[in-house]
């Protein structure tokens, strides 16, 4: 199964809407405030997903997807 590219362009332009991160895109946001989100629990709905993602993501050690799609964008 194949990701969905749209899920993972918006790891890219979307920005985090609030907290202590607020205004970051989602995919530059600090390792440990994502790992903060899985022991706390991702929010609900899309925000929700978009974390656990790029928390995936970056746990798998595959940044490099991340900092491809950066540039593409």
């Amino acid at each position: 199964m194949q990701p969905d590219p749209e899920i993972l362009k918006s790891l890219v332009i979307t920005r985090m809407p609030f907290g202590k991160y607020k205004d970051y895109l989602l995919c530059d946001l600090p390792d440990f405030y994502l790992e903060w989100f899985a022991r706390q629990g991702f929010p609900k709905g899309k925000l929700g997903m978009q974390l656990q993602t790029v928390h995936e993501i970056k746990l798998n050690g595959l940044n490099d997807i991340l900092a491809k799609l950066k540039q593409m964008k």
